[in-house]
């Protein structure tokens, strides 16, 4: 009996965390801004700025959106760079997609883990919204975004984005090199995070 309400109870927590993480939130009003914060996707690299994802967003979405991409960036000079960029009150919520670089670099998993829940607390201190976009690697059975985003996600209680950079750079045609998307790329994901993003009811 004992066994049986202790899994019900941990799927009760389970279907918190999704609602927690999924809920409609409240549309974006005007002046606030999105901040996308990351590496070399961020900013675009491979493709002209105007054709950068949070770019392509900002056109399709008519929101400010604010490129915060630095090219080779790790975690770690990533936590260390953010508080800088909360000197804008007006930002309300954060697209987070950083990580490749450490993993390219084969650095510490845990330390990446740790440096990610750092920038997700951070802004959430600050009031903002974060929207988690999971990066890749290629396993056994090929390219998935590591385990540890979803863990970042579900511990955090913010939305996650696990399969798009997996399908966009798993796609040939959608990439301009073997970790950066091309022009066609980068409209996806703003496409995909558009989508997202007007599920969660930030945009309308």
């Amino acid at each position: 009996m004992v066994k049986i309400f202790a899994l019900i109870l941990l799927l009760l927590l389970a279907a918190l965390y999704l609602l927690k993480s999924d809920a409609e939130m409240t549309p974006l009003q005007p002046g606030e801004k999105i901040l996308a914060f990351g590496d070399s996707i961020t900013y675009g690299y491979g493709a002209k700025a105007a054709e950068s994802y949070p770019a392509v967003l900002h056109t399709l979405t008519g929101l400010p959106v604010i490129n915060a991409g630095v090219n080779g960036e790790t975690t770690e000079e990533g936590a260390v760079r953010f508080p800088r960029l909360l000197e804008d009150e007006s930002i309300r919520l954060m697209l987070l997609c950083l990580g490749g670089n450490d993993i390219l670099q084969q650095r510490s998993h845990a330390r990446l883990k740790a440096n990610l829940k750092r920038i997700v607390q951070l802004a959430k201190s600050k009031g903002i919204d974060v929207v988690l976009i999971g990066v890749p690697t290629f396993g056994v059975f090929g390219m998935s975004s590591l385990p540890l985003y979803k863990e970042v996600a579900d511990e955090e209680g913010i939305p996650y984005m696990p399969s798009l950079l997996p399908d966009v750079l798993g796609d040939r045609g959608l990439r301009a090199d073997y970790v950066h998307p091309n022009a066609a790329g980068y409209r996806v994901i703003a496409e995909r995070v558009a989508a997202r993003l007007r599920s969660l009811g930030y945009i309308e």
